[in-house]
């Protein structure tokens, strides 16, 4: 997954975007292979109906590591998957390059809830898939797991980045 607030960053600021392309070889991240796993926490997913799904989580901090994302993975489990924290609610636009597994992907506002649902992405994509509104975080999980767990718009993802873990 590539984070497009670079995008944003450069359109926004000349001087920004000289001192990026300047950096840039000091951040980039490497795009060839999938990165090590990383640190993972609880994440609870609670459906209208009170239902609680948990999950163990990648946690995406740094551009580097929302950068590669789930690229070259071939698999997610069905009980774990990666939470992009973007640190402030923002436009969340990701696409699958070089990503194999398909993905659904849930965009998560500030308070938790859930904005909009990606159901079983396309591998290797390029389309870009939207959040439709800024939101804090974006999660990605196997395809399938909205549909079999019954996850929908509206429903509230508990968290510590959303500061309602349990």
């Amino acid at each position: 997954m590539k984070r497009r607030a670079l995008l944003l960053l450069l359109a926004q600021s000349a001087p920004a975007w000289a001192a990026l392309a300047w950096a840039a070889p000091a951040w980039a991240a490497d795009t060839s292979k999938p990165q090590p796993e990383l640190p993972k926490e609880k994440l609870v997913i609670v459906t209208r109906d009170g239902v609680e799904h948990v999950f163990n989580v990648e946690m995406a901090l740094t551009m580097d590591q929302q950068t590669v994302g789930e690229m070259f993975r071939t698999s997610v489990p069905e009980d774990g998957g990666m939470l992009f924290d973007w640190r402030a609610p923002q436009e969340s636009r990701m696409w699958m390059r070089n990503t194999l597994a398909p993905l659904d992907m849930i965009f998560i506002n500030a308070d938790g809830t859930i904005r909009s649902i990606a159901e079983n992405t396309v591998p290797e994509s390029l389309a870009t898939i939207d959040s439709h509104g800024p939101v804090r975080a974006t999660l990605e999980m196997a395809a399938g797991t909205a549909a079999r767990l019954n996850i929908r718009v509206g429903d509230q993802v508990r968290q510590r980045i959303f500061g309602n873990a349990s």
